[in-house]
């Protein structure tokens, strides 16, 4: 296929010149015409400026905690860190900024800051270590970072190893350097007048080889997500409070705690901690209207609802992982509320298929969103007419654009975009999900790359060999697996499984640990030395 793109405003090219050859993109589809946009367009402007000019400043914008921001307080933060960012720390259209802290208000100002300044926004999950931090400022070529002090550590061990990664500028209380810097500064700041198809955000997904992957969105895409999904699924309104446990890192939460509630003039509730019981302690809190969580998130939160008035809720979304029928069902008898279930993928953004309301069917996952083609294949790449299961593949006003990364022909053929999952399809055109296609366990919301943790575990020295895999798990639909070879002489037992999980959980981020050992005398290999995995996954091995 052709590309076309616009004049970018970037100075620093590099997301651009690293985009995929023009064949090897997805077909992109701009059907309804609110997903047309100008030529140029800040998504930060559409997102806060323009909700200035209808009249907003004085609605709030952000809660946590006792602490409200109004409209207009947000945009005093967001453009003083706009002006640190360009006067301070000298950067240009175009640089990537890598963001690190949890959903707090500094952390969504930052991320405004950034796009509005014409910059390109990583956000990065809190629980990520110096390992993965150092895979992605290589990847991205990073050179600038904001970085909430309490977890700052593991971005200084990666400024130790990478200088490249010049600044480092900290946030979270009033004498920290962000806030003084910012202090300073103009409250001021014109939006640089960024192309539609200007990259604005890099999001990284692991993929099963644990090589991260850098999926890059543009301005449009950030609106797409809100005037797809957002506006014809849930239908926001002002009156709305927004609120959930998904990072921004994650575009799930991107959409759900800042770009959803302020697209639609709505206000987000920010949580102290993304923890189930918090969550459902502060739905009462700020009678939030919306939720966004994973399953696992419901179910723990199905335990507490006695204790807590969650009247106030109108809707809640879940995604992540399958959304289970007992699940579902046990929210509605709890609530009275259907759980809005939906598949979405960093490669595409957010949510394409989905269903609210009376569309829900239980234990389905929905039909394309508005403004999104789905569609099953065969094993041939044939589109399969009707009902019947296949692959799942999709084409709308997002797609799939890894930068610089030769899996992009594994996810687009043929202009569909491939998420590596396959699907049932009824007469009525709802999607049903039946199993990944790859080997990426998804527990508890997170995607985790089994490699990634064998490459953890290989750096113990009481580890002579290992392979991982996900097992089926109540609470957390997947749990990690891991089966593991000793070298000689070291004792098998309880005492060195801790060990291992400990030395896991200092490497990457705490929530990808093997929360199963197995010890094995040899691993099941082909005649070529490759392991057999699909032997782990069979019962008895394959047991929790």
């Amino acid at each position: 296929m052709s590309v076309t793109l616009l004049p970018s405003a970037h100075l620093d090219s590099f997301t651009r010149d690293n985009l995929p050859p023009a064949d090897q993109w997805p077909d992109l589809r701009f059907d309804l015409p609110e997903l047309r946009y100008p030529n140029k367009i800040n998504c930060a402007v559409e997102l806060l400026d323009k909700a200035l000019a209808e009249g907003h400043g004085a609605r709030p914008a952000i809660l946590c905690g006792d602490l409200v921001w109004t409209y207009a307080d947000l945009a005093d933060r967001v453009n003083r860190i706009a002006n640190v960012l360009v006067r301070d720390m000298g950067a240009v259209p175009g640089n990537r900024v890598l963001l690190r802290a949890p959903n707090n208000p500094m952390m969504l100002a930052a991320w405004l800051a950034v796009i509005k300044a014409g910059l390109v926004a990583v956000s990065t999950m809190p629980l990520l270590r110096a390992f993965e931090l150092r895979q992605i400022v290589d990847k991205a070529a990073i050179t600038l970072a904001l970085c909430d002090a309490c977890l700052r550590d593991e971005l200084l061990a990666v400024q130790a190893e990478r200088p490249s990664l010049r600044r480092i500028v900290c946030f979270g209380a009033a004498d920290t350097e962000l806030e003084t810097l910012s202090a300073g500064m103009p409250d001021q700041f014109d939006a640089v007048e960024t192309s539609q198809d200007d990259v604005c955000l890099l999001a990284f997904t692991s993929g099963t080889t644990g090589q991260p992957k850098a999926c890059m969105h543009f301005h449009r895409d950030v609106m797409a997500m809100c005037d797809g999904f957002a506006r014809h699924i849930l239908a926001p309104r002002p009156d709305d409070i927004l609120i959930g446990t998904p990072p921004i890192a994650f575009t799930f939460g991107l959409g759900a705690v800042l770009a959803f509630p302020l697209r639609f003039r709505a206000a987000t509730a920010l949580l102290d901690q993304a923890t189930p019981s918090a969550l459902v302690a502060d739905i009462q809190r700020h009678r939030a209207t919306m939720v966004f969580t994973s399953p696992t998130g419901y179910r723990a939160m199905l335990t507490q609802l006695a204790d807590y008035d969650v009247s106030s809720l109108r809707m809640a979304v879940s995604a992540g992982e399958v959304l289970p029928l007992p699940t579902t069902d046990a929210w509605f008898d709890a609530t009275g509320l259907r759980i809005v279930d939906g598949i979405g993928a960093t490669e595409m953004m957010h949510i394409f298929i989905s269903a609210a309301g009376s569309d829900i069917r239980p234990g389905a996952t929905g039909r394309a969103v508005p403004g999104y083609v789905a569609t099953l294949l065969d094993g041939q790449g044939r589109e399969i007419q009707g009902p019947g299961t296949g692959r799942l593949a999709v084409r709308g006003p997002t797609g799939c654009r890894y930068l610089a990364d030769d899996r992009q022909r594994n996810y687009v053929i043929d202009g569909w975009n491939l998420t590596g999952d396959t699907y049932r399809r009824d007469e009525d055109g709802y999607f049903w999900f039946v199993a990944r296609a790859d080997d990426m366990i998804i527990s508890s919301g997170y995607n985790i790359a089994a490699p990634e943790v064998e490459q953890a575990l290989l750096a113990h020295p009481a580890v002579a060999e290992c392979a991982v895999i996900g097992v089926p798990d109540p609470e957390r639909g997947n749990m990690v697996k891991a089966f593991v070879v000793t070298v000689p002489g070291r004792p098998q037992d309880a005492a060195l499984v801790r060990e291992l999980q400990d030395f896991v959980k200092s490497r990457i981020a705490p929530y990808k640990y093997p929360r199963a050992v197995t010890f094995l005398d040899r691993l099941p290999k082909t005649q070529t030395g490759k392991i057999q995995r699909f032997r782990l996954r069979e019962p008895p091995l394959a047991t929790p």
